[in-house]
C-alpha cells in the first residue's frame, strides 16, 4: 500500500492525485457507471446487488439504491438493512461512511468526508483529509440534505429536506436548516 492511501485511510492528510489512489477511483467509476446503467427491478436485480457488493464496503439486506449514484471510493461505505437511498446520492467516502439500518435518504444527498486545508499554499498543493460520516438507524434523511466531515446523526432523527448538517445531532430529534438545528424532539 502506498504512502498516501495509507495516510488517507489513517485519516490523516494525504495528496489525493496518487497513481494507486487514481486507480481506485478508476475502479469507483467503472463500478458506479454499471450499476448505474441497471433498472430497479426484474432479472438484472441480482446483478445490481453484486455490483453493489464489489463496490461497497458492506451492504445489508434489503437494501435499495435508486441511480444513479456517485462516490468517491465505495470501499469506505457500510449500509445497514433495509436502508433505501433515492436517486442522485453522492458519497464522497475518502473516509469512512457509517448508514445504519431501516434508514431513509432523500434524493440529491450529499455524505461528505473529505475536508481541505484552509492555508492557500496547503490548498494549492491538493492536501486533504476525511472524517467520518455517521448515520444512525432508522434516520430519515430529507432531499438534499448536506451532511459535513465528521458529523454525526443519532438513531431515529429526521433531517428536514435542504438542511446542511454541521454539527453532530443526537437521537430522537427533528433538526432543519442550514447549519441544521434542532427544532423539537422526536416522540
Amino acid at each position: 500500500m502506498g504512502e498516501n492511501k495509507r495516510l488517507m485511510l489513517a485519516g490523516d492528510w494525504y495528496i489525493p492525485d496518487d497513481p494507486e489512489l487514481l486507480a481506485d477511483t478508476e475502479r469507483r467509476i467503472e463500478l458506479c457507471a454499471a450499476y448505474n446503467r441497471t433498472g430497479p427491478r426484474g432479472p438484472r436485480t441480482a446483478e445490481r446487488r453484486a455490483i453493489l457488493r464489489d463496490l461497497l464496503g458492506s451492504v445489508g439486506e434489503g437494501v435499495r439504491i435508486r441511480p444513479p449514484l456517485n462516490c468517491d471510493f465505495g470501499y469506505h461505505i457500510r449500509i445497514g438493512d433495509r436502508t433505501f437511498i433515492n436517486f442522485n446520492a453522492v458519497f464522497l467516502d475518502a473516509g469512512p461512511i457509517t448508514i445504519g439500518s431501516d434508514v431513509q435518504i432523500g434524493p440529491n444527498v450529499q455524505l461528505l468526508t473529505p475536508t481541505h486545508e484552509l492555508g492557500p499554499d496547503r490548498r494549492r498543493a491538493g492536501w486533504e483529509k476525511a472524517e467520518p460520516v455517521t448515520i444512525g438507524d432508522n434516520v430519515w434523511l430529507g432531499g438534499g440534505v448536506i451532511v459535513c466531515p465528521g458529523v454525526g446523526v443519532g438513531a431515529d432523527t429526521v433531517v428536514g429536506a435542504g438542511a446542511v448538517v454541521t454539527k453532530d445531532l443526537p437521537e430522537g430529534v427533528l433538526a432543519v436548516g442550514n447549519p441544521a438545528r434542532v427544532i423539537r424532539r422526536l416522540s
